[in-house]
C-alpha cells in the first residue's frame, strides 16, 4: 500500500451544528475541550508559562500530552486559533496553527444552527500520514462537538 503524498500542509473541516451560535461558540475554550472532546481526558491552565497569552495543557486518553498556546481570540468574530508549544510524544514535523471559526446561520433550512470551520496549518516536514490523521481527529472532534451542543453526550 503506497502512501498518498500531500498536496498541501493545511486542511480544513467543517460542519453544520444544530445549535445556535452563542451555546456552540461557549464550548470553543482552549480548557475546555475536555467537555466535548471524547478523546481528550483533561485539560487546564498551564500557571507561570507565560503573562501575554494562554497556555492549556491537554492529556489525550492515548496518554498523549500537548501544551497548546492561543494565539488569537475573538469574541466578536467567533474564533480561536491556537498552536502546539510542546508535546510528549513529540511531534512528528516542527509546528502547527490551528483555527477555529464559528458563524452563525441566518437563512435557509439550517437557520438557527452553527457552521464550524476547524482548520490547520503545518509545516512543510508534516507528512501525509500527519494530514490524514489531523482531518480524521477534526471530524471526529467536530462530531463530538456537535453531540455536547445539541445536548446528546
Amino acid at each position: 500500500m503506497t502512501s498518498r503524498i500531500p498536496t498541501s500542509t493545511s486542511i480544513s473541516e467543517s460542519s453544520v451544528i444544530a445549535a445556535p451560535l452563542a451555546k456552540v461558540w461557549h464550548l470553543i475554550k482552549l480548557q475546555e475541550f475536555h467537555h466535548f472532546w471524547t478523546k481528550l481526558a483533561k485539560s487546564h491552565h498551564v500557571k507561570g508559562v507565560s503573562h501575554e497569552t494562554d497556555v492549556v495543557k491537554w492529556t489525550f486518553k492515548d496518554g498523549t500530552e500537548q501544551e497548546v498556546k492561543q494565539e488569537e481570540h475573538s469574541s466578536i468574530d467567533h474564533f480561536i486559533t491556537y498552536s502546539v508549544i510542546s508535546s510528549t510524544p513529540a511531534l512528528t514535523y516542527s509546528s502547527v496553527i490551528s483555527t477555529i471559526k464559528c458563524y452563525a446561520v441566518t437563512t435557509g433550512p439550517n437557520e438557527g444552527s452553527t457552521f464550524v470551520q476547524w482548520s490547520a496549518n503545518f509545516s512543510s516536514d508534516a507528512d501525509a500520514g500527519v494530514i490524514e490523521d489531523a482531518k480524521f481527529k477534526r471530524k471526529e472532534a467536530l462530531a463530538d462537538l456537535a453531540n455536547t451542543a445539541v445536548g446528546k453526550k
